[in-house]
């Protein structure tokens, strides 16, 4: 830089900017922070400057000049309690003007909105900040002023960013040849507030490094200033020691890492605070060598739901980073956090690269089938730490049921469920279910709903409850659509207790002896006439229903509304019809109770000489009661509200 550009640097005015709206709301929280753990604001400032050595090092592998001068990456904690500021130096790939102003004024993909919501939720906070893309604002939860200075790799120009978290910041040209200017990188000065001067203190900084960032894979060195001795007297000398030497975790063996290390590493890796309910590490050796440092979290990360379902395991070719959003697992098993380091992929992988490398299919197909491996081993061998994997992720793993035909039966084996065996109070596997069919039962039945009460509440169980016949409760989104694709288990098919003939006649009762009893009390009552029932009923509702029965799942309820033999079952036709925006494509079949007061009520008018034009009401009321007890409205609320009245006041009279 020209001696005339230094000087415009140095006389150019600082431009104010206001941070994004949801930035602000973030700030003001973190300023008036009551989180408990405060400490977890190095590990993020750290996590940040060991992320900006990577992406130099990525970078530098087509533009060797970047790195040329300075190929050693670090990170330094330049630490100084007399004036209580902290400093956190890399020389990673720095940023310049514009990425300032939109790296440290704007938060991407919702993170900030998504954490304010999750904030809401949680009791302490500080346990969320590294999983929402926030981590650089906690900075003010201990500072009251920071100033980031930044010059990026290959350029000549550096600039300061400074703002003291209340609604605005600044961002200047600065004189790159400052003795405060990174030559290459950023620099982090916290200007800490007078209740945080500890982490200013050597022994602070050390002990929060090695709890939270000892295995980044770029050395960090603590620098400060300590008591020295002259032949002047007592002085102070600065002293640079190294608090982490940047070795990869995942390239040491099994045997020389301890439970300590793995969770300290998990949290860099996955920025949540949980402990690992899986870790699976190995190296793979033959025909692709990869080393695999794979974690399950046992608590739901926050973007579990987003719409793209990007995994978060990072890509590593001998020990350089390459990508933290590379396909290396299936979708369904985005959950999972850790690293990959391949051994034969090419260093300057493109996009392209990375979505058709027959090398990097290769290691995808070999460690979803580990972990596939290690989740049955775990389900074998202990029921209660699987089960915490499964309550937390089940949900995401049968997305692979019916995107992975490949896996299917592997995630049929893994599954539970919830059922009617008990209530619905423990989990229940498909070879559970399969183990424990009644006499003459074909079908492994399922009902879907939108919880695991609704589903016990639904009529349609009746019939399989009087019989003791066990019915799975598919509560989950995903259950609608997994189940018409999975076909079967243990050659066994599935059925929804919502759809066609339900299959119970050759499955008696067990309450066949208070039937028969029921049977013989009632010797001389009326019967139901179905044939009647039947005609009339199918008459009077015409294109409502697509076809009116007698029904045999029914043991309390009157009537139930169910899908016809061919075509989704009635849960997985409301959520498509949901989707479209309108109503259910496809007409139900309406079935009746034929020993249900009602309908032997109605036989009997049907039966009965006289005016019969009031009977139309009642076949619509038990049809909107169909609809109700299935969790829909009447598609004529207010006709509903008058033929319910007349009942009411007839009942009245």
């Amino acid at each position: 830089m020209t001696s005339e550009t230094t000087s415009a640097a140095q006389d150019a005015a600082p431009q104010s900017h206001a941070f994004q709206a949801e930035v602000a709301r973030l700030l003001h929280l973190m300023v008036h922070s009551v989180y408990s753990n405060k400490d977890i604001f190095l590990r993020e400032l750290i996590s940040n400057a060991a992320d900006a050595c990577e992406r130099l090092r990525h970078a530098a592998l087509t533009a060797p000049d970047l790195t040329r001068e300075d190929p050693d990456f670090r990170i330094r904690l330049e630490a100084d309690a007399d004036a209580k500021r902290l400093a956190i130096v890399d020389n990673g790939i720095g940023m310049s003007e514009e990425e300032m102003i939109a790296n440290l004024g704007t938060i991407a993909r919702s993170g900030t909105r998504a954490f304010m919501d999750k904030l809401e939720e949680a009791k302490d906070g500080s346990a969320l900040i590294g999983q929402f893309g926030v981590g650089f604002y906690s900075a003010f939860m201990v500072a009251d002023r920071v100033e980031v200075t930044s010059r990026a790799a290959g350029s000549d120009q550096a600039h300061r960013w400074i703002s003291d978290g209340t609604g605005t910041f600044t961002v200047e040209p600065v004189d790159p040849s400052g003795d405060d200017v990174p030559a290459r990188g950023t620099r982090v000065v916290l200007h800490l507030k007078d209740d945080a001067g500890d982490y200013a203190t050597p022994a602070t900084l050390e002990r929060i490094v090695r709890a939270y960032s000892a295995h980044v894979p770029v050395p960090i060195v603590l620098v400060g200033a300590t008591p020295a001795e002259t032949e002047d007297g007592d002085a102070e000398a600065t002293t640079e020691r190294q608090l982490a030497d940047g070795t990869a975790l995942w390239t040491r063996s099994k045997s020389e890492v301890s439970a300590e290390e793995y969770a300290e590493f998990y949290g860099h890796v996955s920025g949540q605070f949980d402990e690992p309910a899986l870790t699976l590490h190995y190296r793979a050796e033959g025909r692709h060598e990869y080393s695999v440092l794979i974690f399950l979290p046992s608590m739901k990360p926050f973007d579990l739901f987003d719409p793209d379902r990007k995994g978060r395991v990072k890509l590593y070719v001998r020990r350089v980073f390459i990508a933290d959003d590379a396909d290396l697992l299936p979708a369904w098993l985005r959950f999972a956090r850790g690293v990959i380091d391949s051994a034969d992929l090419p260093l300057n992988l493109s996009r392209e690269m990375l979505q058709h490398n027959p090398v990097l299919e290769a290691i995808r197909k070999g460690v979803t089938n580990r972990i596939l491996s290690e989740l049955q081993k775990l389900a074998d061998n202990d029921s209660e730490t699987y089960l915490k994997i499964w309550e937390n992720f089940g949900a995401v793993l049968k997305e692979g049921i019916y995107e992975d035909f490949e896996r299917k039966d592997k995630l049929l084996g893994l599954a539970r469920f919830r059922s009617s065996k008990d209530g619905g109070a423990t989990w229940r596997s498909l070879a559970d279910y399969v183990a424990d069919m009644k006499e003459n039962q074909t079908q492994i039945f399922y009902a879907t709903g939108a919880s695991q009460e609704a589903i016990a509440a639904s009529p349609h169980l009746e019939g399989f409850r009087a019989r003791g016949v066990e019915v799975l409760y598919l509560a989950d989104p995903v259950d609608a659509f997994w189940v018409q694709m999975a076909q079967g288990y243990d050659g066994k098919p599935f059925q929804s207790v919502t759809q066609g003939a339900a299959a119970l006649d050759q499955i008696p009762r067990d309450d066949a002896a208070d039937t028969e009893a029921e049977t013989a009390d009632d010797a001389g009552a009326s019967k139901t006439d179905e044939g009647l029932v039947t005609a009339f009923l199918k008459e009077t509702l015409g294109d409502k229903v697509a076809d009116v029965r007698a029904s045999v799942r029914l043991a309390e309820s009157p009537v139930c509304l169910v899908a016809p033999e061919h075509g989704p079952d009635r849960q997985l036709e409301k959520l498509m019809a949901r989707q479209a925006g309108g109503a259910a494509g496809f007409a139900p079949v309406l079935e009746f109770n034929p020993g249900h007061g009602l309908v032997k009520a109605l036989s009997g008018k049907l039966e009965a000489a006289g005016d019969k034009s009031d009977l139309a009401d009642m076949a619509w009321l038990l049809f909107d009661q169909a609809l109700i007890l299935d969790g829909e409205v009447p598609g004529d609320t207010a006709a509903f509200a008058r033929r319910m009245a007349g009942v009411m006041q007839k009942g009245l009279a």
